[in-house]
């Protein structure tokens, strides 16, 4: 039990400090703050899969951050993108129940 809470308060603090840096960069005028959302995602992921590696829910959001930061970036229609995520994110779930079936 000790070694849960031990991981939600690692979790909650890889939140604040990203907060905190990402309202700093906003300050300065060196990343938009609303442009720097995903990161959110993104840190929440990885605080999800420090606690569990194989939690499904935590590579979800990881790969929805991480494909909502690199539209912001690299500037790329999201509509564009969803012709092809929605069916390779559908057979990846595919094939992961498949694998976790012959287990």
């Amino acid at each position: 039990m000790e070694r849960k809470g031990t991981l939600h308060a690692i979790t909650g603090g890889m939140i604040l400090i990203a907060l905190g840096v990402l309202i700093i960069l906003s300050k300065t005028g060196i990343w938009s703050f609303d442009a720097s959302w995903p990161v959110l995602l993104i840190v929440i992921a990885l605080g999800t899969l420090i606690q569990n590696v194989k939690d499904l829910g935590g590579w979800i959001i990881l790969a929805v951050g991480a494909t909502f930061l690199l539209t912001e970036i690299f500037d790329v229609q999201i509509y564009a993108l969803g012709k092809y995520l929605l069916p390779v994110l559908l057979i990846v779930a595919g094939a992961y129940i498949m694998m976790k079936q012959r287990k």
